[in-house]
């Protein structure tokens, strides 16, 4: 399946709090999106590995978007190198994206920032014609490099290089998140409070969306940034 855009994240949630809005907007537009999760998140202090998977189904559903997949890989754990980087490489070229949309270039949980740097290497790496790999059934795959790389922001602030309007789509981006129902605020959970199930984690998220939505003149907005200089055909298509 060829996929217009494809998030590569982290843990099973990054994608929904960093860019839900963005791939909302985009499935409602028409285009074809698909998540893969690098890891299960089962490091994490709350839920487990098949609770995280059942919410991330249930968020991909909300969402609308065309494939959710999972690459298994440790959480807290992987690294960027090379057998790491070949994971990547090959989904990269399975749905062969035009846009890509990874974690931020650094943040409060350590995975984001290597998960960050895999996706961008792979990315680049996926494009080389002498690296050679293979699908699922054992067939070669072709080189791919997509069209943009962009890098999201989520739990610590980091000046975006452009804003995407997510106005009215900001609903659906809060039901996706609370899907992940062991993950945030649940005022009838035994389980261990955690960064991002205090009550005010989510509303960091909303008042950070409303920030950027102020910057561009609308109600809601993801940050995101570039490694390098996005062009325009002509100034009208800047607002």
């Amino acid at each position: 399946m060829k996929l217009d855009i494809l998030v590569l994240s982290a843990h099973p949630d990054d994608a929904e709090i960093s860019c839900g809005g963005t791939i909302a907007k985009h499935v409602s537009l028409g285009y074809k999106v698909g998540i893969v999760d690098f890891t299960k998140g089962e490091l994490g202090t709350r839920g487990t590995p098949q609770t995280r998977k059942e919410e991330a189904a249930e968020a991909a559903r909300i969402q609308g978007i065309a494939v959710r997949e999972n690459l298994g890989l440790k959480d807290g754990f992987f690294q960027n190198d090379p057998d790491h980087q070949m994971a990547v490489v090959r989904t990269i070229r399975k749905f062969q994206p035009r846009i890509i949309l990874a974690n931020a270039v650094y943040d409060r949980h350590i995975d984001h920032g290597k998960g960050a740097s895999l996706a961008y290497d792979a990315s680049f790496l996926s494009g080389l014609i002498k690296i050679t790999t293979q699908d699922d059934h054992g067939h070669a795959q072709a080189p791919w490099r997509p069209e943009a790389f962009y890098h999201s922001i989520q739990s610590l602030f980091i000046e975006p290089d452009f804003i995407v309007d997510i106005s009215g789509f900001w609903e659906t981006k809060m039901a996706a998140l609370r899907a992940f129902k062991t993950q945030f605020y649940d005022p009838n959970s035994n389980e261990p409070e955690t960064y991002i199930s205090n009550p005010t984690f989510l509303k960091m998220i909303e008042a950070r969306a409303i920030e950027f939505g102020h910057a561009i003149g609308t109600t809601h907005g993801e940050g995101y940034t570039v490694r390098r200089y996005p062009g325009v055909n002509s100034l009208f298509d800047l607002r």
